[in-house]
Parts: C-alpha cells; sequence; structure tokens
C-alpha cells in the first residue's frame, strides 16, 4: 500500500502532458483484453497484414544469425543496408540518393520522430492534411510545435489541393507532412497533383516537404509517384518509408529516411542518443528484401485488392454509411456521422470514440476512431485480416448499427 502511494505521488515529466496515447494501440490493447476473457474479437484496428514475411527473408536473417551479426551496427545503419536504399530507390522510383543521405532506424515510426526532432523548433507551425496517421499530430506537440490542419474531405479525394496549401502558409511554416498513400483514408497523389502541390512549395524555400511512403507498395491505382521526383524542390525532402507494410515485416522494425545530408545527420545525431543503430539481423534482412524479388509484396497487394472490393461490397450495404473507396493502403475510413445521436436504449452514440467503443463492446470488431486522424466524422476499418474474418466482422457490425433507432 505504502509504495503505491508513493507511486501515485510521484511528479512526472509534463512532456506526458502534450501528447496522447496512439488510440490505434489503444483499440487494440482494448480487444486483446476482451479476447482474454474468452470473447471473440475480430481485429479490423491494427494496420499489420496478416501475412508471414516471405522465405527468402527469413533465410537472410538465419544466415546472419549464423554468420554472428551479433554486434553493434552503426547509428545510421550497415554500409550495404544504406546501398541497398539507395538501390531500391533507383530501381522503384528513379531516384538517386546517395548511402550517405540515408538514416536507417527502429521503424518508420522512428524515423519520423527523427525528422521531426531534427526538423520542428518550439512555435514552428507543421501543416498536416487530414485525415493524417495518429503520430502525426502528437510527434509535433512533443516537438512544441503547433499542428496546422487542413481539412479534406471525400469529394476532393482527401487531398490537399495546392489553395488549401497556400492558404495554410504563414511565416511560421516549417515543415508540410502527408503521406501518400494514406492511412487512414486510402488517397493516393498522382504525379500531376504533386507537380501542382510543387508550384506553391517552389515560392516557398523554407519549407520542408516530409513525406510518408510506408505503403507505396499497396497502391491499387498505378505505379507510386513520390514527390522526391521533383528536382526543383528535392533537397527539401525528406521520404520516409521502411519494410513493415509492403514487406510484412511489422515486428522486424526498419524505416528509413532518405534526406540532404544536413538532414540525415541531424536525425542520425538525435538517434545516436535514441536507440543507436537498429537491430543487425534485421538489416542484413532488409538488404535482401529491398534488393530481390518483390513478387511477393506484389501478391499480397492482389489479395488486398481483393479484400478491398469485398470490404466495400460489404460496408455500403449498410445504411447511412458514406464511404470513399481507398486507392492505396488496406483501411477504409467512412463517414459514421448519421449515427451519431442514436441509441440502443441504453447508450447513446454521441462520437466516433462512442461508435468505435459501442461496435468493440457490442459486435466484438475493434476500429479506430477518427478524432485520432483529425476527421471527427468518421471511423478507420483495417481490410488487412483475412477474407472469412472480415466477411464475419461486416455482418457483426450490420446487426450491432440496425439496433441504434
Amino acid at each position: 500500500m505504502q509504495s503505491e502511494k508513493i507511486c501515485s505521488d510521484m511528479q512526472l515529466s509534463s512532456l506526458l502532458d502534450r501528447f496522447a496515447e496512439p488510440e490505434t494501440l489503444k483499440m487494440a490493447k482494448l480487444g486483446r483484453e476482451l479476447r482474454a476473457k474468452g470473447i471473440d474479437v475480430i481485429d479490423l484496428s491494427l494496420g499489420e497484414p496478416d501475412f508471414d514475411t516471405p522465405q527468402h527473408i527469413k533465410d537472410a536473417a538465419i544466415k546472419a544469425i549464423n554468420d554472428n551479426f551479433s554486434h553493434y551496427t552503426p547509428v545510421a545503419g550497415y554500409a550495404d543496408l544504406r546501398e541497398a536504399v539507395c538501390t531500391k530507390l533507383k530501381r522503384d522510383n528513379n531516384l538517386d540518393y546517395k548511402p550517405e543521405n540515408i538514416i536507417t532506424s527502429t521503424g518508420a515510426k522512428q524515423s519520423l520522430a527523427n525528422a521531426i526532432l531534427a526538423l520542428v523548433d518550439e512555435g514552428d507551425e507543421v501543416i498536416i492534411p487530414t485525415p493524417y496517421w495518429v503520430t502525426y499530430s502528437e510527434l509535433v506537440k512533443i516537438a512544441r510545435g503547433k499542428v496546422v490542419e487542413i481539412l479534406t474531405n471525400p469529394e476532393q479525394g482527401f487531398k490537399a489541393t495546392p489553395e488549401q496549401v497556400e492558404a495554410a502558409i504563414t511565416d511560421k511554416t516549417r515543415v508540410f507532412m502527408f503521406s501518400s498513400p494514406c492511412n487512414p483514408s486510402g488517397a493516393v497523389y498522382s504525379k500531376a497533383e504533386l507537380a501542382a502541390l510543387v508550384e506553391v512549395f517552389k515560392k516557398y524555400p523554407n519549407i520542408i516537404i516530409l513525406a510518408d511512403e510506408i505503403y507505396e507498395y499497396i497502391n491499387f491505382v498505378g505505379a507510386h509517384e513520390s514527390i522526391a521526383q521533383f528536382e526543383e524542390i528535392k533537397n527539401r525532402v525528406v521520404l520516409i518509408n521502411g519494410l513493415s507494410k509492403g514487406f510484412a515485416m511489422t515486428g522486424w522494425r526498419l524505416g528509413y529516411i532518405a534526406a540532404d545530408v544536413a538532414i540525415a545527420k541531424a536525425c542520425e545525431k538525435i538517434q545516436g542518443q535514441f536507440t543507436s543503430g537498429t537491430c543487425s539481423i534485421t538489416q542484413k534482412a532488409g538488404v535482401v528484401a529491398l534488393t530481390t524479388d518483390l513478387k511477393p509484396s506484389f501478391d499480397m497487394t492482389a489479395e488486398f485488392a481483393r479484400r478491398r472490393v469485398r470490404t466495400m461490397e460489404l460496408v455500403n450495404a449498410i445504411p447511412g454509411i458514406k464511404c470513399f473507396e481507398p486507392e492505396g493502403a488496406f483501411y477504409i475510413f467512412p463517414d459514421v456521422s448519421s449515427y451519431y445521436g442514436k441509441s440502443n436504449g441504453e447508450e447513446v452514440i454521441k462520437n466516433s470514440a462512442d461508435f468505435s467503443m459501442y461496435l468493440l463492446n457490442t459486435a466484438h470488431v475493434s476500429s479506430v476512431m477518427g478524432d485520432a486522424f483529425g476527421d471527427p466524422r468518421c471511423v478507420r476499418f483495417s481490410f488487412a485480416n483475412n477474407m472469412a474474418n472480415i466477411e464475419r466482422a461486416w455482418v457483426r457490425i450490420a446487426d450491432a448499427l440496425a439496433k441504434l433507432k
């Protein structure tokens, strides 16, 4: 009892008050707690492919273990891994980078954190189109920056227009941050749309563009287009990518940035005090993943495309839900606001958090509330689960929503 009192009276850093726990992880945790009680919870909350890592990548990791790659690694990553990233960027994106432009990290999330901490000072403004991945805004808050949201909607494909971007820019703007394909909306920027944004950024040489391309291979509308292809602004682009989504390597923790040398060195300095270099075995597996056969990645995308079609059929059959058809990634982000104010006789659905909790407790399906992504009208559902679970989940959801009046 005495130790509990000491803990309850303990003063912790004010840093913890600046940001929130990721709702994606929170909902997954709640789902696990229900599952531990014997309840059959179908997880549509986490963004994790339900595929195993391809065998040739696992074989490379086993070889690395047998070859005794078990020691500390350089902060920026092994030289051959950084070369492999350059090879991948040239092969897939026709982008020319050198190893000194590359910093590898324990996942794209750390790469994002490194970049934000390296770029943003207190009071700096970071423009982020909504909806956005939950961690973007919280990283800016950790850096004591100010989030400036650009509100998008399904009618504009959940993509920021040049006019919106220019209207949001002030003399305090430091970074523009976005993802394509986008988590959670599935929006994918075309080359023409990126070119139009570049025309705006050319007027403001002090703005850094932070481009998250982690879902690059999961694209349903054509070839991936990177904003770094535009030479006029390339030195101001920080590309964020990693192996979690496209190679089914979520637990391996390997992300990377490609950026101007000054930014890369700044990220290396920050990472040197947080984690140093990422896992040696993962790095050796990463070299093989990035430089060999992409067929397993494209096979996964083909399956996600099949699930997308079925998910859209199921969600569009439910009255009151409006859903943008995703162009990439493996989520839908439907507008569920028509259910706000409705009740099952015991509880009233007031917002997206209530909606998600109602589905978790009534339908035993986990999702993530839209407020976490900057859009309170919507809720995110993943279709990275298998087809049988997806179909079971949406039957449950339809039944639960039918009880709301």
